[in-house]
C-alpha cells in the first residue's frame, strides 16, 4: 500500500493550517551533518589541543598567594591613621571592633600610598624569554631603578636593561611609544611636555644618572646576591593611584573562626616572593605606625590630664583652707547628731558627679578638636571614659577626607562635582562621629541628672540642722567632690603614664608570610585549556547550526510526508548514468527498480474501472527531475507490455527528444495549431510499446494552447489507442497549465527532490490536494542519497549499497568507515 494513503484523518480547520509547515529545525538531519562533518571536530580538537598546549607553556602567567596571621590586642583603632574608605562594609564582625578597624585600615588608600611611596612599589620588574615575560620581585633583579621624583617620567613605558661588561648596563627602549603627556611623582598629577625625539638607547653604570626627555633614572646596586642570571630587566613605572588600586585589588583580610581577634591578611600577585615581601613589610610599617600613633595620643592624654590636674589642685587646695578655716574659728568640726547615713551617701553621689563631670570636660575637648580640625591634638577617649572603634573610624575618616580636601582645592573649583562629592563625604563622616558624642553627652547627663535628684532627695534630711552648720556641711561636700574629681584625674593620669612606659604594638605577627614553594592558584589551567578546545569545537557546530537554520532545502522523507500528508509512491536514487534512459541501460539497477516499485503503486492512486489511465508528472520547478521520472516510468510501463505514449508537455522547455534521438521538428505545439495530424507527430522508440510525442518548436502561447479544446480531444484520442499516458507537465511553481491538466489526469505525481526542493515550493500543492482542488496526487523522492538510508519506516527502495550483489551498483559499493568499524568491532568480540 501507499504510505498514508490508507490513513483517515478529520481535517479540521486547524489541521489544514499545519499543512505545508515544515519545523524550522530538524534534530535529526543536523545530528547527521554533524556526523558526516566529523573531521572537522577532529581537526578543531587538535587545534585546541596545540593553542592551549602554547598558551599554558608560554603565554599563562602564574598567579601566587601568600598568607600572614596576626593577633589584634584591644583599643587598636587611632585617630592617627586616616583612611577614606567606606565603613559600612566591615562593619559586622561582632565585638571584635579593634579587628574590623584594622581590617578597614590594611584596605584604605592612605595605608597603602604610604607603602607606596616608601617601597617604591610604583616601580614594576620582569625580565623576558623567547616568547614568555615572567614578573619579578625587586630583590630578584641584580639592580634597582632610582627615578628622580622632581623630573616627570613616562608611565607604562617598558624600559629594558641588558647586562653588559664590569657592571654596566644598556638601556633599550621601544622604538615608539614615547609620549609627550608625562607624570609627576610630587604632585602626582600628569604634564604635557613639547614634542621630542626617541631617546637614544645607552650604556650606563650602576650610580650613573640616565636622562632624556621622558624619563630620568640611575641603577642601584642591589646589596644582596641575586641567584639567577637574568638576560634583561625590564622596568616600567605606574602612577601612584594605580599602583596602590593594584594592591587593595590583591589584598584579602579574613578573621578566625573560633578566635576573632586573630587576622588572615592575603596576598595575590605573579611573583610568589613579591606577594611574601609585600606581606611582611606591610605589617612591619603598619606595627611602627600604629606604635608611633599611640605615643602620640597618649602623649596628648597626659599634657591634657596633667594641666587639668593642675587647675584642680588649685581649687582642692582652696577648699581646704576654707574647711580648715570653719574647724579652727567656727568650732564646727564636732556637730553633734550628725546623720552620717545621708551624709555618706551624698559623699558618694557627688563623687560620681564630679567624675562624670570629668568626663564630659573631656568630651567637651574632643568635641573642640573636631570642630576646629585640629587632630593632631586629639586625646585619647579614654579620657573621657569609652573606648569606641566605630567613633575613632569616623574620626579617622573625617581626618583624611579634609587632607584630601585641600589636596583637591589646589585642582578644582569650590562648586565643582568632584568637590561637592568631597564635601557630602565629609558631612558623612561628621554626622557620624558627633552622632557618637551626642550619644555619650546624653548618657552622662541623664546619670547626672539622677545623681542631682538624689542628692535632692538627701538633702531634705539635712535640713533640720543650724545655718552655721549647713555651711559647714556645704564647705565639707565641696571639699569631698574637687578631691573625687582630682582622684579620677590622677588614676586616669597614672594609667596613661602606665600605658606609656609600657607601650608596644597591638599588632603581634602569629606566622609570619613565607615563601615555602606554594603551587600557584591560578590561572585554572584546566579551565583554560577545556575553554580553548570547548570554544574551537563549538565553532564546527555553530556553522553547521547556522546553516541548518537557513537551509530550506527538503531533506528527510518522514518531515517530508508529516508536513504534506500527502501519499509517497516511491524513492528514486542517484543516477549515476550520463543519460536519463536509466531503465533501459541499466534494467537491473536500483534505480530501476525503485521505478518498478512506482509504476506498481500509481494504481493506487486512480480508479480501477478505466481501461486507459491518464499519468501526469509535475514539480515546483525546473530541475527537480520530472521529465527523468516521466521517461523511466514510461520505459517501466511500456516493458511491462502496456502501450505506452510518453507527451511532452512542457511546451516551454522541452527536453525528451534529446534522451531518444528523436527530431523535435513537429511535435505536440505543431498539432495543437492544426499543422500536423497525430500520426506524423508520434515517433516509436526501440521498446516495441513506447511511443512518445515531443513537445515541438516553442509556441508563443503555450498556455493557450495546453487549455484548448483540441488539446483535450487530443489526450482523448490517444485514450483510445494506448493503455498509459504519461504526460511531462510544466512545473506548477512557475505557470498554472499543470493544474488545468490535472482536471483531465487519471493520476498525479509531484517530484520532489533531495536537497533541492525548498521547503516553501510544497505549500500550494499541500492545500489544493488537503482543500480537494487535486486529487489522486502522489509524491516521488528523487535523487536520494543512497549512502544515507531512508529514515522511514516503509521500506521503499533496497537501501541502495545494501543488496551484496543484488544490485549492479554493489560491485562498486565500499561501506561507509563508521559500518567498517562497527563490524570489524562485532567481528571481534564473537570470536569464540
Amino acid at each position: 500500500m501507499i504510505p498514508g494513503k490508507d490513513a483517515t484523518v478529520e481535517k479540521k480547520d486547524d489541521q489544514k493550517e499545519k499543512y505545508g509547515s515544515f519545523s524550522l529545525f530538524d534534530i535529526e538531519h543536523f545530528l547527521r551533518r554533524v556526523l558526516k562533518n566529523w573531521y572537522w571536530f577532529v581537526f578543531m580538537l587538535f587545534i585546541g589541543y596545540g593553542i592551549s598546549w602554547v598558551y599554558t607553556k608560554y603565554y599563562a602567567q602564574n598567579i601566587y598567594a601568600s598568607d600572614l596571621s596576626l593577633s589584634v590586642s584591644n583599643n587598636t583603632a587611632s585617630y592617627f591613621t586616616p583612611t577614606n574608605q567606606s565603613f559600612n562594609f566591615i562593619w559586622g564582625q561582632g565585638g571584635n571592633q579593634d579587628g574590623v578597624y584594622l581590617k578597614k585600615l590594611l584596605f584604605s588608600r592612605s595605608h597603602n600610598e604610604y607603602l607606596v611611596k616608601e617601597l617604591d612599589l610604583f616601580v614594576n620588574y620582569s625580565t623576558k624569554g623567547v616568547i614568555k615575560s615572567t614578573f619579578l620581585d625587586k630583590d630578584d633583579s641584580p639592580v634597582f631603578l632610582q627615578i628622580d621624583k622632581q623630573h616627570n617620567q613616562q608611565l607604562n613605558y617598558p624600559i629594558t636593561l641588558v647586562p653588559k661588561a664590569h657592571n654596566t648596563y644598556e638601556v633599550v627602549l621601544p622604538d615608539e611609544g614615547h609620549s609627550t603627556n608625562l607624570y609627576n611623582y610630587i604632585s602626582e598629577g600628569f604634564h604635557n611636555v613639547n614634542a621630542y625625539e626617541r631617546p637614544a638607547n645607552k650604556i650606563i653604570k650602576i650610580g650613573e644618572w640616565y636622562t632624556s626627555p621622558n624619563l630620568r633614572f640611575k641603577l642601584v646596586a642591589n646589596p644582596a646576591e641575586t641567584k639567577i642570571k637574568l638576560p634583561n630587566i625590564i622596568v616600567s613605572l605606574t602612577s601612584v593611584n594605580q599602583a596602590v588600586n593594584d594592591i587593595i585589588s590583591s589584598i584579602g583580610v579574613d578573621f578566625d573562626k573560633e578566635i576573632s581577634t586573630i587576622m588572615i591578611i592575603t596576598k595575590k600577585g605573579y611573583n610568589l616572593n613579591s606577594t611574601v615581601n609585600f606581606l611582611n613589610t606591610t605589617v612591619s610599617q603598619l606595627q611602627k605606625k600604629r606604635l608611633e600613633d599611640k605615643m602620640t595620643i597618649d602623649k596628648n592624654t597626659e599634657a591634657y590630664l596633667g594641666k587639668n590636674l593642675g587647675t584642680i589642685r588649685k581649687k582642692l587646695d582652696s577648699s581646704a583652707n576654707i574647711l580648715n578655716y570653719m574647724k579652727t574659728n567656727e568650732k564646727l568640726y564636732d556637730i553633734k547628731d550628725r546623720d552620717e547615713k545621708s551624709l555618706t551617701r551624698i559623699k558618694d553621689l557627688e563623687a560620681k558627679k564630679a567624675d562624670l563631670e570629668s568626663k564630659v570636660s573631656s568630651l567637651n575637648t574632643i568635641r573642640q578638636s573636631l570642630e576646629t580640625q585640629n587632630f593632631d591634638k586629639m586625646i585619647s577617649t579614654d579620657a573621657a571614659g569609652f573606648q569606641d572603634g566605630m567613633f575613632s573610624a569616623s574620626v579617622s575618616e573625617l581626618k583624611a577626607l579634609y587632607l584630601k580636601r585641600r589636596e583637591m582645592a589646589t585642582i578644582y573649583t569650590p562648586n565643582s562635582e568632584p568637590m561637592k562629592e568631597i564635601s557630602r563625604l565629609i558631612n558623612e563622616a561628621k554626622l557620624s562621629s558627633t552622632g557618637s558624642l551626642k550619644n555619650y553627652y546624653n548618657n552622662f547627663y541623664n546619670e547626672i541628672n539622677r545623681i542631682n535628684k538624689e542628692v535632692g532627695d538627701a538633702n531634705k534630711d539635712l535640713a533640720g540642722y543650724p545655718e552655721k552648720e549647713r555651711k559647714y556641711l556645704d564647705a565639707e561636700r565641696g571639699y569631698n567632690m574637687i578631691e573625687a574629681t582630682y582622684n579620677s584625674l590622677l588614676g586616669r593620669q597614672n594609667e596613661t603614664q602606665m600605658r606609656m612606659a609600657t607601650n608596644q604594638s597591638d599588632i603581634s605577627v602569629i606566622d609570619p608570610a613565607k615563601n615555602v614553594g606554594q603551587a600557584p592558584i591560578g590561572p585554572n589551567v584546566r579551565a583554560a585549556k577545556f575553554g580553548i578546545i570547548g570554544g574551537l569545537l563549538v565553532l564546527p557546530l555553530l556553522f553547521i547550526f547556522i546553516g541548518e537554520i537557513l537551509d530550506n532545502k527538503i531533506r528527510n522523507i518522514k518531515e517530508l510526508l508529516g508536513a504534506t500528508r500527502i501519499p509517497l509512491l516511491g524513492v528514486i536514487g542517484n543516477n549515476n548514468n550520463e543519460n536519463m534512459l536509466t531503465v533501459l541501460e541499466q534494467p537491473k539497477s536500483s534505480v530501476s527498480e525503485a521505478f518498478r516499485g512506482i509504476r506498481a503503486n500509481v494504481r493506487f492512486l486512480s480508479s480501477e474501472s478505466e481501461n486507459s489511465k491518464v499519468i501526469l508528472v509535475t514539480s515546483s520547478i525546473g530541475g527537480e527531475g520530472k521529465t527523468y521520472v516521466s521517461i523511466n516510468l514510461a520505459s517501466v510501463l511500456g516493458l511491462s507490455d502496456k502501450k505506452t505514449v510518453l507527451l511532452g508537455m512542457d511546451l516551454r522547455k522541452p527536453k525528451i527528444f534529446g534522451d531518444f534521438n528523436i527530431d523535435n521538428k513537429y511535435g505536440i505545439s505543431n498539432y495543437l495549431t492544426g499543422e500536423v495530424d497525430v500520426d506524423q507527430i508520434i515517433n516509436h522508440t526501440k521498446i516495441p510499446n513506447l511511443d512518445v510525442i515531443t513537445s515541438g518548436p516553442i509556441p508563443p502561447n503555450p498556455s493557450e494552447l495546453l487549455m484548448s479544446e483540441r488539446n483535450v480531444k487530443f489526450i482523448q484520442e490517444l485514450k483510445k489507442i494506448y493503455d498509459f499516458i504519461i504526460i511531462d507537465s510544466p512545473p506548477v511553481g512557475l505557470v498554472a497549465d499543470s493544474y488545468e491538466l490535472m482536471k483531465y489526469s487519471d493520476a498525479n505525481i509531484y517530484v520532489v527532490r533531495h536537497e533541492y526542493t525548498e521547503k516553501y515550493m510544497l505549500k500550494m500543492i499541500t492545500e489544493k490536494y488537503h482543500n480537494g482542488e487535486i486529487g489522486h496526487l502522489g509524491l516521488v523522492y528523487n535523487d536520494y542519497n543512497t549512502k544515507q538510508g531512508y529514515g522511514y519506516g516503509y521500506g521503499y527502495g533496497y537501501g541502495y549499497g545494501y543488496g551484496y550483489g543484488y544490485f549492479d551498483e554493489d560491485k562498486n559499493y565500499k561501506e561507509p568507515l563508521l559500518i567498517r568499524i562497527r563490524n570489524k568491532v562485532q567481528s571481534i568480540f564473537n570470536k569464540k
